[in-house]
């Protein structure tokens, strides 16, 4: 069987992304979960960061393939694993990777978790940027590190900038920056010179910076993408980057992450520590779908992203003309929508209430990525713009 050998050619096939699939009793966590989060199951669950599109084809038909083989042993990695993630990262952001730089690593999520316990200490100083995505908080508190903030700043009515003077009064002393790139729930693309400003502070007060791009396949509206470690020779050697094809291509449930370290003096002994315990060690399955993706997606994923365009757009339209109270901050990158909702006049509870229990919308609360996130809501719009219709259309008739 030659299970693994992919083409290189992508057909452009048409994909239906309107298509509304049932998840339910499939052990989804974002739907079969509900009751134990929400306590109720008659919501339209909007919240866990994976999308309603079907998988890919390309990437079924791999896992497929290798299915008709009865035997699912110990597994080695095809030859072609490691060049496909290569080569996606130099087609897509102007970046060539070295072999050695790159691991498997079991989830991002993990990753951070285990940089953590290698590189620091209990009770050292761990940076994060809020609001931002909660398990950067929760993995190095859970870990006893003393977490600091380093918030975002608001400009212009709802977007956000890095506060790099504040980055640079709270960098001495600490040992590490977890940083959203790009940004997880605002959805911002951080920009060129941005980064080598944090690349600069980290430098000076040796820190290591962990930089999770899953998101940065998922790039809108024209905006592009620097991988952290190539910004600048400085941030290649404070630079630890973690990526995926996860997000991009729906395929949460396998998981196929990996990490990316120029700098040795950083990569090898974590590396090393990773090795000891197999924790870099993949499964059988995520260099299949790894591969799949990343040699057969280009297509499917420009017409993903079109589609998104198209639902930002709805939502925007939407709110404006009939949900003026509520304003939605446009993502450059990914398919979640930061939804200010401080208009409405609703301290934080009966904002969940509102959503929850009146319009019948499962969303993440924003106060859980932080304090900054009060007044908010992040909504998930990877899916069918029928059931983004249905669900602004519930929250218009609530607030009615």
């Amino acid at each position: 069987m030659q299970c693994f050998l992919l083409s290189k050619k992508s057909k452009m096939k048409k994909y239906d992304f309107d298509q509304v699939i049932d998840r339910h009793g499939t052990g989804s966590f974002k739907y079969d979960g509900l009751l134990d989060k929400f306590g109720r199951t008659d919501v339209m669950p909007m919240w866990v960061a994976d999308m309603e599109f079907a998988t890919p084809d390309f990437i079924i038909d791999a896992l497929k393939e290798r299915l008709q083989h009865p035997i699912l042993g110990y597994a080695k990695d095809h030859p072609d694993y490691w060049p496909s993630v290569i080569d996606w990262i130099e087609d897509h952001h102007g970046y060539r990777a070295q072999r050695e730089w790159l691991t498997y690593i079991p989830g991002i999520v993990k990753g951070i978790g285990f940089a953590i316990n290698h590189f620091t200490k209990p009770g050292d100083k761990v940076i994060i940027q809020p609001p931002v995505y909660h398990p950067f908080r929760l993995v190095s508190q859970n870990n006893g590190r003393q977490v600091v903030n380093n918030p975002l700043k608001e400009v212009d009515g709802g977007h956000y900038q890095m506060d790099l003077d504040h980055l640079r009064k709270v960098a001495p002393g600490a040992k590490m920056l977890i940083m959203s790139n790009p940004h997880n729930p605002a959805g911002i693309v951080w920009p060129k010179e941005v980064l080598q400003e944090v690349a600069e502070i980290a430098h000076e007060n040796g820190l290591i910076v962990i930089s999770d791009e899953i998101h940065c396949d998922m790039v809108l509206f024209g905006h592009k993408h620097h991988v952290f470690t190539s910004v600048s020779d400085k941030a290649a050697e404070v630079g630890i980057v973690f990526g995926a094809p996860t997000k991009t291509f729906n395929i949460a449930g396998i998981v196929s992450s990996f990490a990316l370290i120029p700098n040795p003096t950083i990569r090898t002994p974590f590396y090393e520590w990773l090795e000891a315990s197999e924790f870099s060690e993949a499964n059988i399955f995520a260099p299949i779908a790894t591969q799949a993706a990343f040699r057969q997606g280009e297509n499917w994923r420009q017409q993903m992203i079109e589609y998104l365009e198209g639902n930002v757009k709805y939502v925007e339209d939407f709110c404006r003309e009939r949900l003026p109270q509520i304003k939605p901050l446009r993502p450059e990158a990914s398919f979640l929508v930061w939804l200010d909702c401080r208009k409405l006049g609703l301290n934080q509870d009966e904002l969940n209430d509102l959503f929850l229990n009146k319009a019948h919308l499962a969303l993440n609360d924003g106060s859980m990525f932080g304090q900054e996130g009060t007044g908010f809501m992040r909504l998930n719009i990877g899916c069918p713009r029928s059931m983004i219709a249905t669900a602004l259309t519930r929250l218009e008739n609530a607030l009615a």
